[in-house]
């Protein structure tokens, strides 16, 4: 099951106001973005973060769970609950690099 448009939506506005909150659509499921920085993955309607050491303490209770086949382990964000999901992007974000900008594919002229 795909992450629906609603979900990614609801997931966006339970967030709103922590900086600029964009999101990707990435093999059917979506990537969203803080401040240009990749916080949350969201598949099949469920929000993940990575295990990171920083935010290990505050997530010892959360459900764990893989976002798709042949990915790490995850902590599952409860994104119901606005402010403690605001909590742990807060102390994400400044320690989660920005991607890597994308070379371009020229064309070699022949």
């Amino acid at each position: 099951m795909a992450t629906t448009a609603d979900f990614i939506e609801y997931v966006c506005e339970q967030i709103h106001g922590i900086g600029f909150v964009r999101y990707k659509k990435m093999f059917g499921e979506y990537m969203v973005y803080v401040n240009e920085k990749p916080i949350l993955l969201v598949c099949d309607n469920t929000v993940y973060v990575k295990k990171l050491d920083v935010i290990g303490e505050k997530m010892k209770d959360a459900e764990k769970g893989f976002p798709y086949s042949g990915a790490k382990e995850h902590y599952i964000l409860d994104i119901d609950d606005a402010d403690f999901a605001k909590e742990i992007i807060c102390i994400l974000e400044p320690v989660t690099s920005l991607p890597k900008p994308r070379k371009s594919k020229d064309k070699i002229p022949s």
